[in-house]
């Protein structure tokens, strides 16, 4: 149901206990057991995550059908599991990559409620049931690319945010998307510090949110989210650098205004609005023409080409057709 207060909390097993991936393996046999019932599965595996979870020291399981949307899915190796949760950019645990498994565990995420507000018909208050009654689980295996120049391939399961949109009905002055995340103190303890300006606030055009490859993620490896991917409601956006991906989201706003966001108010000469993959448009302090894909090559290994779009350009290049790549980065 839709309520109108908030409040924080959902506590997930600490780091050192993360389900390994190759529990991972067996749960794609679920999928079939949902074709009739994603979302309802979906609601019952959070409603029983306590009783699941308690002393196995594993995340509760999350599945999703195969995605039907073209380019959802791609086949490359994955990236282990336990890097993918062990090396991550979340700056309210820390700087460091590891800071977040390490310190993450203190972020609780039930009960919690994602606000509607802005330029729609229908604000409200979501509650984390309310969303995963919203559309059917989806499975997709996307890359991920980081403004640092790492990437990875993980298998996310969500929705495409477009749902979420149409359930809200814009109204035709709303013009961008933007996202706004916890900003909780007593439960992230490097909330405060100057690296940012607190919350942590991305945006979109309406156009690039509608896009059905945006997606509305809780989950990834076939389980909820752990704390330091972003529980227990993220977003992620395959073509564009990581960071554009907001974690812990508490608020979606509809605006006639373009967000301002966290790394561009930083640092707005290395932080665009935009910041699509590009190989051909470099880090004020590095190439991006290269990327080394984590878990899999070496420190000293030959790093692979960058694709345009992180690989996503047949899907998602029309959105900036006639648009200078070079001024818009």
């Amino acid at each position: 149901m839709l309520i109108k207060t908030h409040s924080d909390g959902f506590l997930h097993p600490a780091s050192s206990e993360i389900t390994p991936q190759r529990v991972y393996a067996g749960r794609r046999d679920m999928v079939k057991l949902m074709a009739s019932g994603v979302a309802g599965v979906a609601l019952a595996t959070w409603a029983g995550r306590e009783a699941m979870a308690q002393g196995s020291g594993k995340l509760a399981p999350l599945v999703g059908a195969k995605s039907a949307v073209a380019g959802a899915t791609v086949t490359e190796k994955l990236t282990p599991y336990k890097d993918a949760t062990t090396y991550n950019n979340f700056y309210e645990f820390g700087t460091d990559k590891a800071d977040p498994a390490q310190n993450a565990g203190t972020l609780k995420t039930t009960p919690w409620t994602v606000e509607i507000e802005g330029l729609v018909k229908k604000p409200a208050k979501y509650t984390l049931e309310d969303l995963l009654k919203l559309a059917p689980m989806e499975e997709r295996i996307y890359r991920l690319r980081c403004v640092e120049g790492w990437s990875m391939v993980i298998p996310w399961v969500g929705y495409s945010l477009s749902a979420l949109i149409k359930a809200v009905e814009p109204t035709s002055g709303a013009k961008f998307v933007e996202f706004v995340t916890l900003a909780d103190s007593k439960t992230m303890p490097f909330v405060g510090s100057r690296v940012l300006q607190w919350p942590y606030v991305e945006g979109l055009r309406m156009d690039e949110a509608m896009h059905p490859l945006a997606l509305l993620t809780f989950g990834m490896y076939g389980e909820v989210l752990p704390n330091q991917s972003g529980a227990p409601v993220r977003m992620v956006l395959p073509w564009k650098y990581g960071f554009k991906s907001g974690k812990s989201i508490v608020k979606i706003r509809f605006t006639d205004k373009q967000p301002a966001t966290a790394w561009n108010k930083a640092a707005a000469n290395e932080y665009g609005f935009y910041s699509n993959v590009n190989p051909n448009v470099d880090h004020p302090r590095w190439s991006q023409a290269t990327e080394r894909r984590i878990g899999e090559d070496g420190l000293f290994a030959k790093k692979r080409k960058t694709l345009m779009f992180n690989g996503y350009e047949a899907q998602v290049g029309q959105l900036y057709a006639g648009l200078d790549l070079q001024k818009n980065f």
